[in-house]
């Protein structure tokens, strides 16, 4: 009998073992496995473009975009990063002027890439700055099996601030995000950047990949934090070696020293807009938000071009 109490329990610690591991591969392949398509992001109603959005597109802003494309050439550039993994990774650089020392780094969102920043490159480029767009691991054209959320990619960050300042030693940078974008240059400003870096500038950016992720698993599956997150926290370990309730953007801007504003559309359910207050709370620099009413997730620079450009140009202008 007591024998096959034993074999039973042993039987069901296998099951509940391969269950779990099944549950936290499914997960971690659904969300961070760079090469697979990320269905859930179509026909998505929290990325619906919504009816502020609709009636704000300019066309001449499209027009100024396509131009801005088929007119300026940008140069590859190219690091390898400095973790074990050594994975070749690439940006596109646009130089603007030769005795200019105004640059931006701006960071692509969740499965884009730098190719779907011209709007902001062109901005900036149009404002005086050289720009540097990267592609983050796993997108674009750089290398990756994983989605890094932001993490590791503030590493990546790093190594792009170097190559800027070996460019131009007196440079004077922003770094400029969108979504997991966004996240990533908040998690960038709490390492110890080099005064070369002025300020900060984050839009529609998470407050911690835990949190946006298990906003999601209930807004999309219906299902708990425990164990679903907990067993799709093990395979990101095992498989892209970061942990998901380590990689926050809260506890990164509490140690910033660099100046941030903050913006996110009032009506973004992709990464809820309350998400705002408690990177806002955390910084502990100078900082200032900006609520776009009526702009979804990604949206307030279409919603309010005029009111977003201005408050960024008039904060970046306080440092560069």
């Amino acid at each position: 009998m007591k024998k096959r109490i034993i074999i039973i329990l042993g039987a069901l610690l296998v099951v509940l073992g391969v269950t779990y591991f099944g549950v936290g591969n499914y997960f971690y392949n659904f969300a961070l496995k760079a090469n697979d398509e990320k269905e859930f992001m179509e026909d998505n109603p929290n990325l619906e473009e919504s009816i502020a959005v609709m009636a704000a597109v300019s066309e001449a802003a499209e027009l100024a975009d396509n131009q801005f494309k088929n007119e300026t050439d940008a140069l590859t550039m190219s690091i390898v990063s400095k973790d074990s993994l050594q994975l070749n990774l690439k940006a596109n650089f646009y130089e603007n002027g030769k005795n200019n020392h105004k640059y931006a780094i701006a960071v692509h969102g969740y499965t884009s890439s730098a190719d779907g920043m011209t709007r902001y490159i062109r901005n900036f480029y149009e404002k005086g700055f050289h720009v540097l767009a990267p592609d983050l691991r796993g997108h674009g054209e750089s290398d990756g099996e994983y989605i890094g959320m932001g993490w590791h990619d503030r590493l990546d960050i790093l190594q792009w601030i170097e190559e800027v300042i070996e460019l131009d030693p007196y440079a004077e940078i922003v770094l400029f995000g969108v979504s997991m974008g966004g996240a990533t240059v908040m998690m960038t400003s709490g390492e110890d950047l080099p005064p070369n870096v002025k300020v900060i500038v984050e839009d529609c950016g998470y407050s911690s990949v835990s949190d946006v992720f298990v906003y999601q698993l209930d807004d999309l599956f219906g299902l708990p934090e425990f164990p679903v997150m907990n067993a799709a926290n093990t395979i990101t370990n095992i498989r892209a070696g970061f942990d998901l309730y380590e990689a926050s953007a809260v506890e990164q801007v509490a140690k910033s020293v660099k100046p941030i504003l903050f913006i996110h559309g009032d009506q973004d359910t992709f990464v809820p807009y309350e998400m705002l207050e408690e990177v806002y709370a955390a910084a502990a620099v100078e900082k200032e938000k900006l609520i776009i009413k009526g702009a979804g997730h990604g949206e307030a620079e279409k919603v309010d071009p005029e009111t977003y450009w201005r408050t960024v140009w008039e904060f970046v202008g306080r440092f560069i």
